[in-house]
């Protein structure tokens, strides 16, 4: 099991996710609960589809820190 950065945003009338670590991998949803989800299946979906192709997933290079400014 592999722990992947998950980033949900608002985008307008919905909420938008992407794996910085998963280039390409992206879902959306209603809420950013639902973003979540759909996001976590996608990833699913993306590392089996890199494992049937033969492909090993990207090595994680994006790193999170929040930063207090002011």
């Amino acid at each position: 099991m592999r722990k992947f950065i998950v980033v949900v945003e608002e985008a307008g009338k919905n909420f938008s996710a992407f794996c910085p670590n998963l280039p390409g991998c992206v879902a959306t949803g209603d809420t950013s609960a639902e973003a979540f989800k759909n996001m976590k299946e996608a990833i699913e979906l993306h590392l089996a589809g890199l494992k049937e192709d033969g492909q090993k997933p990207p090595k994680k290079t994006a790193k999170v820190k929040e930063v207090l400014v002011g």
